[in-house]
């Protein structure tokens, strides 16, 4: 419970660090979500036998996490709870591609391993960029970004409703282990046998307290528009700063560096 209370009280605080007045957190939030959707473009077309090429695309969000003065350890924790979801993707690779790569030793690496570890980097390298623009963009600027990219309102609405909303679902569910554990003469959990009737329970508990947030929103005038700010401007140095990783983000998709670096260092 204490844990499930602290995760989303670490993914509050990934917004809170939005707030800062950095020269990353003053660029255009539309800048920041082109960049970035370019860079997960860009990570994501590699070929999936891509390794050394990804390297330099650490580059991103390095100088992000150092401009934007975030703690690297709080990007890192997030990463660290969606990489089961990573290793799962890739880890069954190894099994159905047994072409032979590359051989270390007496030992051949199959395409297949190199395919996870490609797919590994190039999840890990989109899902730390994704969290960084959230730290350095906000919520509000960043579905205010979307709607000036064409992305459908109703998509935002919901986005919107989706991070405002969460936290309603996180206190019922603890509420509900609270009141399983108080009167609980074990003091070993929830059983397995009782978390059927507290999933229900917690559902009933979220369709009651949705349908009160939604009459009292009505009661304040709600007619489906969410109204953001939309105050921000495009300057020159947004200009410069899209520009730059967009050349920068193709001379490495097209060109593998690492590997043209040792080609020049070994024909010295």
């Amino acid at each position: 419970m204490l844990k499930i209370e602290a995760n989303w009280i670490d993914l509050r605080y990934l917004d809170a660090l939005s707030t800062q007045n950095t020269s990353i957190h003053r660029l255009n939030p539309c800048v920041k979500l082109i960049t970035t959707l370019i860079f997960i473009l860009t990570v994501t077309s590699s070929s999936k036998y891509e390794i050394t090429g990804l390297y330099p695309f650490f580059l991103f969000p390095a100088v992000l996490v150092s401009l934007g003065n975030l703690p690297l350890s709080l990007i890192l924790k997030r990463l660290l709870i969606v990489a089961p979801f990573i290793i799962f993707i890739g880890i069954f690779n190894p099994f159905f591609d047994n072409t032979p790569i590359t051989k270390i030793g007496s030992v051949v690496i199959s395409g297949g391993w190199v395919s996870f570890l490609s797919i590994t980097i190039k999840l890990c390298l989109t899902v730390t960029t994704a969290l960084i623009l959230v730290a350095t963009t906000g919520i509000d600027p960043l579905c205010s970004a979307l709607l000036k990219i064409g992305v459908p309102k109703i998509i935002v609405v919901q986005l919107l409703f989706m991070y405002r909303y969460l936290h309603v679902l996180v206190e019922e569910f603890v509420r509900c282990i609270t009141a399983y554990s108080l009167r609980s003469f074990h003091g070993e959990g929830v059983q397995f046998r009782a978390w059927g009737s507290l999933l229900g329970q917690l559902l009933l508990r979220s369709i009651d307290r949705a349908n009160r947030i939604y009459q009292a929103m009505l009661c304040r005038g709600f007619d489906g528009e969410v109204r953001l700010l939309r105050t921000s401007s495009l300057t020159l140095v947004d200009i410069l700063y899209l520009i730059f990783w967009i050349i920068f983000f193709l001379l490495v998709r097209w060109f593998n560096i690492p590997q043209l670096l040792g080609n020049l260092l070994m024909g010295v």
